[in-house]
Formats: structure tokens, C-alpha cells, sequence
């Protein structure tokens, strides 16, 4: 069957790999379709050859979800803007489009999402297929902001999926996990540009966790890293502003973003691999280092910043009333331990939504983040918070490192079985599956 030169596969396998480095994968070929057309070809013929098939935005996750020994699909060449709706208030986009053009195209366009993550390389589809989240006391999820989208299913059908077209699809695609079809677009909900101010302010662990429900209430996003084998923590508070913009100093926000965040912090993270006794006292060095900072801008420029440290993450969504509790134990743990944790862990929050397998589906929730320098061992600070975080009924994070499988997953998740049975009916053979999802949604 004869391909135009962008579908083409390349000729000799070449190993794939995550941006964190932890997953790699040789698949049997790549294509890179240049339009849907390609893309519905692609997947009927990875059917006929008995080849499965995963598609791979830009690698941010540290799971297996994408990973295949068949036939990877990259789709940044489906990518841009495909139809703009003011009065409706949504875009349309292609699936391969990174979230930083998006964002930087909507706001040309005076447009914004209402909320989204911490970074923007990733492509929509895979920020979405895995739970992306940022955030928030009333806005979610980026997947819970999505009105429609489509998707190629395994005999090559491009399915719409909407609250009023297949329903139940749609209730379980928006994080689709990459087990139900490759998406090709999504619309999502989006509102007139508007500015948020940030206020960064360094606070003890006892108050901030004494006073986190007062933050939550009190402010529309409100999100809080603690250093490890410190008591102290670093606040961040975005609200709503009437402006004017005051975006931070180019001087300043290069000492903060590229110098504090990336070139220093790589710098630390690397010393302390070497010698990891030092880390309690870089640590605590740099968390007293931290100043309040105040400034106001457009939303992604306030939500989003640059992550060049690579790192490996796991990542738990708590009930709501159950992460303070967690969070002590999980700083209780550290302290007694000769563990050495050189990254804040991070704590957000998001409001409960109705998407099958969200992380906040059906319940408010609050988020805690654990980070490991990549190349340093992280399975015994990991295995050790995950203890914590499924005592208290976590779910983990789809596209983060954890040990759960589909029988522990179907009991904190009482629409599990809503979302498989979507997947037994539109993907029987498992032309989407590989070696994660089957230990994640069982087989």
C-alpha cells in the first residue's frame, strides 16, 4: 500500500525516549501523518500487518502510555488552529499542537483557557489524554475544559465525540489515556483574555498546612512547594486582576526563571547527586534564599513556566480534606529517613469533575507531587510515598511513575468499569494497547 512521503515510515527502528529519560521504546516504525486522512491509513494498516498502535506528543510523561514495539504516530504535523467560534466561545485545534502555541495564538487572538498545568511543551492530546492539570478552586482540569473532539478508532473510523454525539465516549475520551483511539482534535471552551496576578510568598510547612483550606477558599488558584528536610515552603497565589499588567523585570525574571529555577537549580541538583549527604543543607540554604514577589500578566505567562531540569515525578490526587494529614506524614517519613530529596514536592488542588477516569473525577481533590533528580535512584522515596498517599485513597497521576494495577485502580475509581467497557467496544483487539495499559485497565 503506497504512503506520501510525510506518512512515510523510516527505514531502520530508532529507540524512542521520554523526556525524562525512564521509558524508551523501539518501535517497528513511525509515521508522521500529515493530515487524518494519513493518520486513518496508518492505523488500517497497523490493523492488517497485526501491528499495535500509540501515538507520542512530546514525551512529558513518565509512564509507558505511549510506548510500542508497532507503530508509532507522531502528530505534530497535525497542528494549528482549525476553526475559531467567539460567540460559542471555543477553538478547535489539531491534536499535534503544542500547548505554548496554542496559548500564544489565543492570546493574539485575545482568547485564554481558564486554567492550565505548570508547563506548556506538551502537545494538546497528550496533555489531555494523560489529566494535565494546573491548579484551582473552581476551574479544572485542561481535559475538563475540552467541548467536543475526534478520534481515529481501531478500524479506522473518525468518531465525534461531544456531550450530544457519543456521550459515553466522550465522557471517558477526554482522558483517554491513548486506549480508545488516536485523537485528531479538540475544541475546547475558551474566554476573553483577561490578566491574573501572582503573588509568591515563602511560609512555614505548619502554617501552610494549618491554614491550606483558608488558602484554598480565599484564593481561585493557590499552590505551594515544600523542601525537603526543611520546614519551609514557597506560596503562589493567581487571582483575577483588573490590571494594569506588571509583568515581572527582564532582569528579575531572568534571575528567578532561568538562573534560581533552571542554571542554579541544575547546578545544586547535580551536587547533590554527587554527594547526596550535602543535600540537607543545600536545601535548607535555599529555601531561606526565597523572597515574596508580586506581578500581573496574561494568564499562561502567570501559569506556566520553563522546566529544564529533567526530573522523574510521581504524582497523587488526594480527597481534598485528607491532604494535610498526608502531607505531614509524608514530611514525617522524610525526616526520620536517610533519604535525600534535593526537589520541593508540590501541592495544588482542583475542583471535583464528571470525567470517567479523572483524577478529581467526582470529588474535590488536592494534588501532591514527589520529584527525583533524573539519574538519581527514586524508587524507595517513591515506593515509601505512595504507601502514604494510597492510604489515603490517592489516584495516581496516568502519565506519572507508580506501581498501581487495574484491580487496585478499580476501587478508587467507581466509574473504572464505565471506561473499560468503552474500550472493549471500540478497541476489542487492543490495537491501542501495550504493556502499561494492560497492567493499568487489565486485558
Amino acid at each position: 500500500m503506497a504512503t506520501s512521503g510525510t506518512a512515510a515510515a523510516k527505514n531502520a527502528p530508532a529507540t524512542w525516549r521520554n523526556w525524562a529519560g525512564n521509558v524508551r521504546a523501539t518501535p517497528a516504525r513511525v509515521v508522521t501523518p500529515a493530515s487524518v486522512g494519513e493518520l486513518q491509513e496508518a492505523v488500517r494498516r497497523a490493523a492488517e500487518e497485526g501491528l499495535r498502535v500509540k501515538a507520542v506528543g512530546t514525551g512529558h510523561s513518565f509512564t509507558a502510555a505511549a510506548a510500542t514495539d508497532g507503530v508509532l504516530v507522531r502528530p505534530q504535523a497535525l497542528s494549528g488552529i482549525l476553526s475559531l467560534d467567539r460567540a460559542a466561545g471555543t477553538v478547535t485545534v489539531a491534536a499535534g499542537t503544542a500547548l505554548k502555541d496554542l496559548n500564544r495564538d489565543l492570546a493574539r487572538q485575545g482568547l485564554s483557557l481558564a486554567n492550565m498545568g505548570d508547563i506548556m511543551e506538551q502537545t494538546v492530546s497528550g496533555a489531555t489524554g494523560t489529566g494535565t492539570h494546573g491548579t484551582g478552586r473552581d476551574s479544572a482540569s485542561i481535559s475538563a475544559q475540552i467541548r467536543a473532539l475526534e478520534l481515529v478508532t481501531a478500524d479506522g473510523r473518525l468518531m465525534t465525540c461531544s456531550e450530544k454525539e457519543n456521550p459515553e465516549v466522550f465522557a471517558a475520551a477526554r482522558i483517554g489515556i491513548g486506549a480508545l483511539g488516536v485523537v485528531t482534535s479538540i475544541t475546547f471552551a475558551v474566554e476573553p483574555l483577561f490578566l491574573l496576578t501572582a503573588r509568591e510568598e515563602p511560609m512555614r510547612f505548619d502554617r501552610v498546612t494549618a491554614e491550606f483550606d483558608q488558602h484554598v477558599a480565599e484564593n481561585e488558584h493557590f499552590e505551594f512547594y515544600w523542601f525537603p528536610h526543611t520546614g519551609n515552603c514557597n506560596t503562589k497565589r493567581n487571582n483575577r486582576s483588573q490590571g494594569p499588567a506588571a509583568p515581572p523585570g527582564a532582569v528579575s525574571a531572568w534571575i528567578e526563571d532561568e538562573l534560581l529555577s533552571n542554571g542554579l537549580f541544575q547546578a545544586v541538583n547535580s551536587l547533590g547527586r554527587a554527594v547526596p549527604a550535602a543535600i540537607p543543607s543545600i536545601a535548607r540554604v535555599a529555601s531561606r534564599a526565597l523572597s515574596a514577589r508580586t506581578y500581573t500578566d496574561i494568564p499562561y505567562k502567570v501559569f506556566t513556566s520553563p522546566r529544564r531540569v529533567r526530573f522523574v515525578e510521581m504524582e497523587y490526587a488526594l480527597p481534598r480534606e485528607r491532604a494535610v494529614e498526608a502531607l505531614r506524614e509524608l514530611k514525617a517519613m522524610v525526616d526520620r529517613s536517610g533519604l535525600r530529596i534535593s526537589f520541593p514536592v508540590e501541592v495544588r488542588t482542583a475542583p471535583a469533575d464528571d470525567i470517567t477516569l479523572s483524577t478529581a473525577s467526582g470529588r474535590e481533590t488536592a494534588y501532591v507531587a514527589v520529584h527525583m533528580y533524573r539519574g538519581t535512584p527514586y524508587q524507595a522515596y517513591f515506593t515509601a510515598a505512595e504507601r502514604i498517599f494510597t492510604a489515603h485513597g490517592g489516584r495516581p497521576h496516568w502519565g506519572k511513575v507508580h506501581s498501581r494495577d487495574a484491580e487496585q485502580l478499580a476501587e478508587v475509581y467507581p466509574r473504572f468499569a464505565e471506561f473499560t467497557t468503552v474500550r472493549d467496544r471500540l478497541d476489542p483487539d487492543r490495537l491501542f494497547g501495550n504493556d502499561y495499559l494492560r497492567r493499568v485497565l487489565g486485558d
